[in-house]
């Protein structure tokens, strides 16, 4: 038998208290903020600060695969420099940290 059954199953003949039949709902729930929701909303916090962080010179890399160096900041963009002369503009949302310069300076 499935163990979440046995635990979600009353036991019969007996008055069982509520607090055990709701324990192992809290259970799980608990798992599942410690394992999945916390960890994704740290994630997105480190995120939001990146990009607000975001100043002129700094290395980038698009979601879309685009290495960049950022020449300009608006309040939602972004002017990124591709190469030399080659300016394009890109939201502020599609923008992730650029990690080739540590990696490089680890090895």
């Amino acid at each position: 038998m499935n163990l979440l059954t046995m635990f979600l199953m009353q036991p019969q003949g007996e008055n069982a208290s509520p607090l055990e039949s709701l324990l192992p709902l809290v259970l799980i729930i608990a798992v599942f903020y410690f394992f999945m929701i916390r960890p994704q909303m740290k994630k997105q916090k480190e995120v939001r600060q990146f990009r607000e962080g975001i100043k002129k010179g700094d290395k980038v890399l698009t979601i879309g695969g685009i290495y960049g160096k950022v020449s300009e900041i608006k309040d939602t963009t972004v002017l990124l420099e591709i190469a030399e002369g080659v300016r394009i503009k890109v939201d502020k949302t599609g923008l992730v940290r650029d990690n080739t310069d540590i990696v490089a300076n680890q090895k």
